[in-house]
Formats: C-alpha cells, structure tokens, sequence
C-alpha cells in the first residue's frame, strides 16, 4: 500500500482575497472549483504549475468572522529559485511576518493569518 500527497486545505474567510493573495505572493493558479450545490460552500484549488500537489483553499457560507487560528504552529513551505527577488516582492507586499536570517528563510502571512515559509532552492 502507498499514499502521496494529494493537497493540503486552509479555510478562508474571504475567497477573493484569498485568490488574489496566492496568486500575487505565489504565482498559484486555480486548477478546478466545486460550488455545493445549496451555495453552502466553495472550494478551489490552486496549483504551482510544477508540481501536481494542490493547495485547497474553502470557503464557507455561514462562516461570520475570521477564523481563530490558535498559536499557529502550523506552515506551508515554498521553495523560490529567486529568493532575492521573492522577499524583495513579499516585502513589498507587506507580508513577511517571520525572518530567520541565519537558517536562511523567511515566513509570509496569508489574509487569514496563516504562515507560509519561504526556503530557497538549493544548488
């Protein structure tokens, strides 16, 4: 028996947002959508166009207020084959929450709060 990763999901509280963030910070891209048929719930999914893993962002109708997200002990790692280029842009966005110069990556934070590292490629 094997398992491979399919994708990961984060709620969002405000899917446009959301989109435009990924999109802007990641250069993720909407691979495919599900609407529940009552409206109840949306989910969209966004790959890298490198990888076939997914990130799943849901969205749900009668969420009324940002999600609580505890101590946020969780990330999702990126690896940019610009780091320069990439923290320059993430910095200029105002999103970097986290740096640690000397391991050599940085942290951004979604519109919900969620922490997603940046790791440069390796050579």
């Amino acid at each position: 028996m094997k398992f491979t990763f399919a994708h990961n999901n984060l709620n969002v509280f405000d899917l446009e947002k959301s989109l435009d963030f990924y999109k802007k910070a990641l250069g993720l891209t909407v691979t495919r959508t599900k609407d529940a048929k009552d409206g109840s719930f949306k989910l969209v999914y966004l790959g890298d166009g490198s990888t076939p893993h997914l990130l799943e962002l849901t969205w749900l109708r009668n969420m009324d207020r940002p999600y609580n997200l505890g101590d946020n002990e969780i990330h999702l790692a990126f690896v940019t084959d610009d780091f320069d280029a990439a923290h320059a842009k993430h910095k200029e966005m105002g999103c970097i929450c986290y740096e640690n110069p000397g391991m050599g990556i940085y942290f951004i934070s979604d519109p919900d709060g969620y922490w997603l590292e940046i790791v440069p490629a390796k050579h």
